[in-house]
């Protein structure tokens, strides 16, 4: 499912849109109309620069819920991600933080949206939110309630996290988020928003990807810039970046055209 949202062969750079804090988190500053003039900004930044998609994502909520978030919280990320459905031309996900997957596939299914990146889909983690469980049980029927035509993008080894079970990039553990779990995609990042993805993690994960004869997509999903994007794509079967596209690389500023452009030309390269 999610190949068809790209051309055969494509290795598609994803960009993100941060959205600011949403009303009811602790930083909304009570400009509700800011919120989505940022997200159509920093996404026809995305689009213009050339990127292959964007993912919006309540970054700006911190701190976060683990799993489920207010109904409050849900409006308003599908006020933003329908302005972002219409101000581009390419595919939106969405990722509701911490980890609140059925909220992710609600809103994408209602503003128009592509594709949703869940963060534990499959076995559970040890979070600042505390433990976080995987609900692919939950996630995916919702999926086939919904009718939504919606790919899930699961991380294996998320950011920000460790492991309750220390089993590493084994072809099992690989395997759950995509067999057990129904995962159209894994996503491989660092330990944190804009850390480098070890290239090894990436290999392993492919490598155990691939012992299990499964044809899924991997992508990096943290620390992506111009100077490495081409060589972890090499690997990868995609990325996804925030940090490296922001006025200064600076996660907390707008996106900058440029950086983007510059980004894309050393991905298609």
């Amino acid at each position: 499912m999610f190949d068809s949202l790209f051309a055969d062969g494509a290795r598609p750079v994803i960009g993100m849109v941060h959205l600011p804090a949403l009303p009811g988190a602790p930083k909304f500053d009570g400009d509700r109309a800011g919120i989505v003039a940022a997200a159509e900004r920093d996404a026809g930044r995305l689009a213009a620069g050339g990127v292959d998609a964007v993912v919006v994502e309540n970054f700006g909520d911190a701190p976060f819920y683990p799993d489920d978030v207010p109904k409050h919280v849900v409006a308003s990320m599908t006020r933003a991600v329908r302005a972002v459905v219409e101000t581009v031309d390419v595919p939106v996900g969405v990722n509701v933080l911490r980890n609140d997957a059925d909220a992710a596939l609600s809103v994408a299914a209602a503003a128009g949206g592509d594709f949703v990146r869940i963060n534990v889909h499959t076995g559970a983690r040890v979070t600042d939110q505390g433990v976080v469980d995987g609900r692919a049980h939950e996630t995916m029927r919702l999926r086939d309630r919904l009718d939504a035509d919606v790919a899930v993008l699961a991380d294996h080894d998320v950011k920000h996290s460790a492991p309750l079970a220390a089993r590493g990039f084994t072809a099992e553990s690989v395997a759950d988020g995509v067999e057990r779990g129904l995962a159209d995609a894994i996503v491989v990042s660092g330990t944190g928003t804009g850390h480098e993805t070890d290239r090894s993690d990436l290999e392993h994960a492919v490598e155990r990807r691939d012992a299990n004869d499964l044809d899924t997509p991997v992508l990096v999903g943290s620390g992506v810039d111009a100077d490495s994007v081409g060589d972890l794509l090499d690997v990868a079967d995609g990325v996804i970046v925030g940090t490296a596209l922001k006025e200064g690389g600076d996660v907390g500023n707008p996106v900058s055209e440029e950086r983007v452009r510059e980004l894309v030309a050393a991905a298609r390269r």
